[in-house]
């Protein structure tokens, strides 16, 4: 019994590896550079489109100011090569942003004050890459993108100066990273 349950098993396996995948979760490798875990969710929706959903979330402190957040990262790809999941793809993609903000700092008098504040970005852009999927299960995804952020801060306490975020989450942008990831 124990050798067909095997067999079974060993079967099922190898004609799920040998079907096309159409679902892939990956993570970026950059992400943990900046204290950030990034993890995304694509499903393929014909032999050369697929849609992705993006999630990050982080706890990044670049100086004296706390970034403490999430984003959403929707987008659609065209594979230009190989098919959906595996090839060469340009895809345009949208981006929100929320971060609650926290700024430390001694006052005048040497006493700890504490600055709070919101940030909400909202845009968009294209990403071009390139995915593999080895033996059909493991996903590299290297990608490039140029988008365009527009966000507005809402100071509790503190003034606005006090953050300086708008120069790094408004206008043009960047958006590089390479994940690793599982399809099924």
């Amino acid at each position: 019994m124990k050798k067909v349950l095997l067999s079974l098993a060993v079967l099922l396996g190898a004609a799920s590896a040998a079907s096309a995948q159409s679902n892939a979760i990956k993570v970026n490798l950059f992400s943990p550079l900046v204290k950030t875990g990034s993890f995304f969710y694509e499903r393929k929706v014909s032999d050369t489109q697929s849609a992705q959903l993006g999630f990050f979330f982080t706890s990044y402190s670049p100086g004296d100011t706390k970034f403490s957040g999430f984003g959403l990262t929707p987008e659609y790809r065209f594979y230009l090569s190989g098919e959906a999941l595996d090839g060469f793809y340009v895809g345009p993609y949208l981006r929100y942003q929320s971060f609650s903000l926290t700024n430390t700092y001694e006052d005048n008098t040497g006493n700890k004050e504490e600055d709070k504040a919101t940030l909400s970005t909202f845009g968009g852009g294209i990403a071009v890459g390139r995915q593999w999927a080895f033996k059909k299960r493991i996903t590299l995804d290297p990608f490039l993108g140029l988008g365009y952020n527009a966000g507005s801060l809402d100071v509790e306490s503190g003034e606005e100066d006090d953050f300086d975020v708008n120069s790094a989450f408004d206008g043009f942008g960047l958006r590089v990273g390479l994940t690793l990831g599982v399809a099924f």
